[in-house]
């Protein structure tokens, strides 16, 4: 599973990367994300921590190797990017949609790298 583990790595480095700026810099980190609505302070900065959150869990899963919980990172970012587009209905934001390219290359990713190392017999 050695390609999975290595997918992981990008969506590690997005979950740490967005959630320091949300929690730091928010109107900026919303701003750089095309943002149209006005989201405040405080709830970017509490999106930030659960992003930080995930991120470290990722983190670990990919530190550890910890196979068993690859498709369930697939089957949460699938919940998210379905919910992104309900969002994006809702709103019209285009933050939504740029929330659902950056987590859909990383669905990707992880999809293909999954399939090629469970074909190759999950060495």
């Amino acid at each position: 599973m050695r390609r999975t583990n290595l997918s992981l790595i990008y969506v590690a480095a997005y979950l740490l990367a967005s959630g320091t700026f949300l929690i730091f810099a928010p109107r900026v980190a919303l701003r750089l994300l095309l943002a149209t609505g006005d989201y405040g302070e405080i709830l970017p900065r509490l999106a930030g921590l659960l992003l930080l959150g995930l991120g470290i869990i990722v983190v670990q899963i990919v530190r550890h190797h910890i196979s068993v919980l690859y498709p369930t990172t697939l089957g949460v970012r699938g919940v998210f990017c379905a919910g992104f587009v309900a969002l994006y209905l809702m709103s019209r934001d285009p933050f939504f949609l740029i929330l659902l390219v950056v987590v859909g290359i990383g669905v990707l990713g992880t999809s293909v790298s999954y399939l090629l190392d469970k074909r190759e017999g999950g060495r």
